[in-house]
């Protein structure tokens, strides 16, 4: 085919397929399997059965991944969450010792998680030159502190009874009801950031939030409600996890934040904001657990996976950069 300037035009149809598999998805994916085949080869005991039952203490941090990816879609950050699971957890557990009945725990658990995340939303749309960073960090410490208070001096709170909580750590089969509320969740999560007007309004945000407010996106209203979405998803993962752990400490949830965010950023979610796709930092977040699972087996050092880890993330930032890259100087030499 010849334009205008004479010169012709390949009409090549583009290939899908070998778009997908290049995407950073994609690559996750591949890296999902290979993680699995070696954890396979370094462990015996890396068994389906094995994996499902080591997942549930793991599996509460992807709660925290799925509103975490649209606060980081938005150009926000929120640090808070592991005080919030902290504090959630220790009111379930003490509600529960105290007699009141299991649904109302159920209930008081996800309210204190979503009482959180309003505050934090509050402050944050009240207060828009206030850095997230800051205010989220603030939050950290205090409601850390008043789960602190709330457990006294023993600093831990054990659970007298477990009959409901054992009811929500269940299984079908060999597979434990958590990871069939994951894959809804996430299934939910997704669908709602891709192909809904609000999951838009997020990257416009993200994108620049004058423009966003300038077409008329209610952009502090949004961003109250992922803020309380975020501390209801807190409040869910501390029910969980004691359903886990029956108990709570001063240590309940510590590093939950990083987690999220490492597995978020692992998945190809900018930092910056308006960039990233939550299927990519669901399989990240797989990724991870599989590797600490696998390795964990093996009673290798806790502080060595967190190095693996911390090796995984910066490469996570380094290689689309190095690929975008290569790329324009790949388009450059064509041009000449």
């Amino acid at each position: 085919m010849a334009g205008k300037s004479g010169r012709s035009i390949a009409n090549k149809p583009e290939k899908v397929w070998q778009k997908r598999i290049l995407s950073w998805e994609g690559m996750l994916v591949v890296l999902f399997i290979a993680v699995n085949i070696f954890c396979i080869n370094i462990s015996s005991m890396y068994q389906f059965s094995n994996v499902l039952r080591e997942m549930p203490k793991y599996l509460t941090e992807v709660f925290i991944l799925l509103p975490m990816a649209y606060i980081l879609i938005m150009g926000d950050i929120d640090i808070s969450v592991g005080s919030i699971v902290c504090l959630s957890a220790t009111m379930a557990c003490t509600a529960y010792n105290k007699g009141i009945p299991f649904i109302a725990v159920v209930l008081i658990c996800l309210m204190t998680g979503m009482a959180c995340g309003f505050v934090n939303g509050i402050i944050l749309t009240r207060f828009t030159e206030l850095p997230p960073m800051i205010v989220t960090l603030a939050t950290q410490i205090i409601f850390r502190g008043i789960a602190e208070i709330t457990l006294g001096s023993g600093g831990s709170v054990s659970l007298t009874k477990a009959d409901g909580f054992r009811m929500i750590s269940g299984k079908v089969g060999k597979v434990p009801y958590i990871v069939f509320l994951v894959i809804i969740l996430a299934a939910g999560f997704t669908v709602v950031l891709c192909a809904t007007t609000f999951g838009r309004r997020l990257y416009a945000i993200g994108s620049n939030k004058l423009a966003a407010y300038y077409a008329g996106i209610q952009v502090e209203r949004t961003r109250l409600i992922v803020y309380s979405v975020t501390g209801f998803m807190s409040g869910l993962a501390a029910l969980l996890l004691v359903s886990v752990l029956y108990g709570a400490n001063t240590t309940t949830g510590n590093g939950f934040e990083m987690d999220a965010i490492a597995m978020a950023v692992f998945g190809g979610i900018s930092t910056n904001g308006g960039k990233g796709k939550l299927q990519g930092g669901i399989i990240a977040a797989f990724i991870i657990i599989c590797l600490r699972i696998g390795l964990g087996l093996i009673n290798l050092n806790p502080q060595i996976i967190l190095i693996i880890l911390g090796i995984l993330l910066v490469l996570s930032v380094l290689l689309p950069n190095i690929f975008r890259g290569v790329k324009l100087q790949s388009k450059s030499i064509e041009m000449k």
